[in-house]
């Protein structure tokens, strides 16, 4: 861009104009670096042209292709920062029909890509499809200009941006695909930018209630295109980012919950089968979603079966339909097996951990069927736990995770799971594996802890798992292949050799400070011995709660 063409920018001759706005947008289209843009003032002297044309009510025409020059210029946060430009951003408002005097949007069809392609081609753009195209545009740069620039998206605050959307979103008048997408857009950005917007979308504005009505009416449709699914995953994440906010009162909250959570529910059952990346997003967001509902509304996730009643997907579990859950635990077996071949990170991994948890908390049959998918009866004990491809070795792997968050969370999917009963964690895992839960909750000596569950009579042996089970080993979970005893040919002073080797080491580990003798106290954790008679009081005195073949 040269200084003549700044001079026809500024000219007024519409077909000058277009030749220039036109190749400047087709050359910059991927334009990131913006350093030749910061010599001689030339970012600012083409941005100030570009919003003569925009402010030029004469220029309408143009105004499109102006827009699309400035989403290229709205790039370079460097500029944004040294200038001041609210004067512009209110135009962008003003185009994008989001001030208190412009009125709502002209009603149109939503009609997908491919068809608009089709008719643009056989028919010219009506006045209204050219205004909704412009608004389209200038959301497009308030997109960039909030994302880039906080000065910029403290502007946006204080027009009220977020009060214009939502009152777009609550209105009858249709609202094209295209518009809502970027609607949407702009307001995740600026809820998930601005925390005070995020409590006035949620309290003032009852913003919540607005998008989740939003998505139950989009479930009504048979079939959906590319960009409705774009607009349910950015509605999601803007859903998200307002319900994090939670200084609403508990009675309010149930009552929004119980609603949101059936039409989550409604979102796992049309998209669980995740067929494509868009459909994977949405499950992935309605999971973010339920991490922040209240554990008493979880329920919604389950249905009572009625076999009369037509329904997309079943997964019959006790007169419920459990499809829900059966999307969450497919969803975070695809997620584990990407976390251990270093495709996916533990912050995909924890909220569906996290809600899994919540629901075997809450409910007694989602518990019961999150149990009998994560440990159904035991059958083929000839591997160790941590070995193998199903959700049970997933899970035991995840103990061993350095992200303690997930690591926390598996442990207690699986204490619960377990009815918190230690004899089930040592059958299903090995002690070896589960001895950092146990140490957090002070179950070392497989003490049993007090519960409000119901009795064991769902946790039936296999004829396998008895036929094998006195050659398990405890501590690994796995059964002990006969080996031969490794002193059997070795004499006495050999015997005596080779115990006083392992003394010495044991002395030599304890003087250094690396080990330290250890009872298991009342509460059920370790505490440092100071003399060897602790020691022998200490076993006597466990001696029963070791025994967990006995433990009921």
């Amino acid at each position: 861009m040269d200084r003549d063409q700044l001079e026809h920018l500024r000219s007024k001759d519409p077909q000058k104009i277009c030749e220039i706005l036109e190749r400047f947008n087709k050359k910059n289209a991927n334009l990131f670096d913006f350093e030749k843009f910061h010599l001689d003032n030339l970012w600012l002297n083409l941005w100030q042209a570009i919003f003569k044309i925009l402010n030029n009510e004469a220029l309408e025409k143009l105004h499109v292709l102006s827009l699309n020059t400035i989403r290229i210029l709205s790039r370079d946060r460097l500029s944004l920062q040294r200038h001041n430009i609210d004067r512009d951003v209110d135009c962008l408002l003003k185009l994008a029909r989001l001030t208190s005097s412009t009125s709502l949007i002209p009603e149109t069809n939503c009609v997908d890509k491919n068809s608009a392609d089709v008719a643009a081609a056989t028919r010219p753009e009506s006045s209204d499809e050219i205004e909704i195209h412009r608004i389209v545009e200038a959301l497009k740069c308030l997109c960039n200009l909030v994302f880039q620039s906080a000065d910029c998206r403290r502007r946006c605050v204080r027009q009220n941006v977020a009060d214009h959307i939502i009152r777009r979103m609550s209105s009858t008048v249709h609202i094209p695909c295209a518009l809502e997408l970027f609607d949407t857009k702009l307001l995740f950005l600026i809820t998930a930018l601005e925390s005070s917007v995020r409590s006035r979308v949620m309290i003032e504005l009852n913003g919540l209630t607005y998008m989740t009505e939003n998505l139950n009416e989009k479930l009504h449709s048979k079939e959906f295109n590319e960009e409705e699914l774009d607009v349910m995953v950015e509605l999601l994440k803007a859903m998200y980012n307002v319900i994090s906010y939670t200084e609403k009162s508990p009675s309010e909250n149930e009552i929004q919950n119980l609603h949101l959570t059936g039409v989550v529910r409604e979102l796992l059952f049309r998209f669980g089968a995740m067929r494509g990346e868009r459909e994977r997003a949405i499950v992935s967001n309605c999971i973010n979603l339920l991490v922040y509902v209240s554990s008493s509304c979880l329920s919604e996730l389950m249905v009572k079966w009625d076999s009369e009643i037509g329904t997309i997907r079943v997964t019959i579990f006790d007169k419920h339909n459990v499809y829900a859950l059966d999307v969450l635990l497919n969803f975070f077996h695809l997620v584990v097996e990407e976390l251990e071949n270093g495709v996916a990170h533990t912050d995909v991994v924890s909220p569906v951990l996290t809600v899994l948890v919540k629901c075997v908390a809450s409910n007694r049959i989602m518990r019961h069927y999150v149990r009998s998918v994560v440990l159904p009866p035991l059958k083929d004990v000839s591997q160790l736990p941590e070995v193998g491809t199903e959700l049970r070795n997933y899970l035991c792997r995840l103990q061993g995770n350095a992200d303690n968050v997930v690591r926390d969370l598996t442990y207690e999917l699986l204490f619960l799971c377990c009815k918190k009963n230690p004899r089930r964690m040592v059958k299903h895992f090995g002690y070896g594996n589960m001895a950092g839960l146990f140490c957090k909750k002070g179950m070392l000596d497989c003490r049993r802890v007090e519960t409000d569950f119901s009795t064991d009579s769902e946790d039936s042996d296999t004829e396998e798992y008895k036929k094998n089970q006195h050659s398990i080993n405890p501590v690994t979970g796995s059964f002990i292949t006969p080996q031969a005893n490794p002193m059997q040919n070795m004499s006495e002073e050999e015997k005596e050799y080779h115990a006083m080797q392992l003394v010495n080491v044991i002395d030599k580990l304890h003087r250094g400070g690396l080990i330290k003798p250890c009872n298991i106290g009342d509460d059920g954790k370790l505490q440092p011995v100071d003399h060897i008679l602790e020691l022998q009081t200490g076993l006597i005195k466990n001696v029963d709660s070791h025994n967990i073949q006995n433990d009921n």
